[in-house]
């Protein structure tokens, strides 16, 4: 194996290819769209320099990175991509309420006080 080789379990051009889980991978019914499927795939994937994961969207899902996260967002609130992976949405929900509660915290002083 030669440096660049290093730490990749398999993968091809789009990156190393990491475990299936859920019930997408257990051969479970899954309604999720294959767009909606390609998007949480996407976000499994790790890219190691900057705007490489944009650059990843507009061309493998042909879509804006406002329109991928507006749908990344929907699907953490959907339970059929909780089936389909749920350790994957599970840690992006768990992400989300870290930076909504810190959001909360940063609130400053009440109008007029």
């Amino acid at each position: 194996m030669d440096g660049g080789e290093r730490g990749r379990r398999g993968g091809g051009r789009h990156g190393p290819t990491l475990p299936c889980r859920g019930a997408l991978c257990q051969g479970g019914p899954v309604a999720l769209s294959q767009r909606d499927l390609a998007v949480l795939a996407l976000e499994r994937r790790t890219f190691r320099r900057r705007g490489e994961k944009e650059q990843a969207v507009r061309d493998e899902l042909d879509m804006s990175a406002t329109r991928y996260y507006q749908r990344l967002n929907a699907l953490l609130d959907d339970p059929e991509a909780l089936a389909a992976d749920p350790v994957l949405v599970g840690r992006l929900r768990r992400l989300r309420e870290e930076r909504t509660a810190g959001r909360d915290l940063d609130v400053g002083p009440a109008p007029g006080s």
